[in-house]
């Protein structure tokens, strides 16, 4: 189920469990999942892209050995936020990915997720080699995290 924004995808989740957020490039796929209170993104893995089908099922194998409950992918919105073809890449995706799957699926904006990801690497003194192999789960964890953010406000009222 495609959720069109976020009080949807709120609606759409039960109480509790954990939730994936999806960091999808060309080439790499960054995957970081929450805890079951959906306080805390924590970066997972980075799955190397090859044909939907494949990615999928790897995706998939993450979302049942973690019972995971709802997923959010990265929008990648322009600087003015208006959406271009990565936009028309990612909600492809996303309508694939429905059809194999029930969970809910939202959306957040990742504008700059993956630069703030690269300076707190950075800060961390992470080596060049080595943020290339992670930046892609940090940057999902990113995301994710502001997504927790937003549903932890709108469960408490907040708008």
């Amino acid at each position: 189920m495609i959720c069109a924004d976020i009080h949807i995808f709120a609606a759409a989740l039960p109480r509790y469990g954990a939730i994936a957020g999806l960091d999808l490039g060309t080439v790499t796929l960054g995957v970081a999942v929450s805890d079951v209170m959906r306080s805390i993104a924590t970066p997972l893995e980075t799955i190397r892209r090859k044909k939907f089908t494949q990615d999928a099922e790897q995706l998939l194998k993450i979302v049942q050995g973690r019972d995971l409950k709802g997923l959010v992918l990265g929008l990648p919105l322009n600087m003015d936020g208006s959406e271009g073809p990565r936009v028309q890449s990612t909600r492809a995706f996303a309508r694939n990915l429905e059809r194999l799957t029930d969970l809910p699926i939202g959306f957040w904006d990742e504008r700059l997720s993956t630069v703030a990801a690269e300076r707190a690497l950075i800060e961390a003194d992470t080596s060049r080699k080595r943020r290339a192999e992670v930046i892609d789960h940090v940057a999902a964890g990113y995301i994710l995290q502001g997504a927790l953010d937003r549903l932890a406000n709108l469960a408490a009222g907040r708008p």
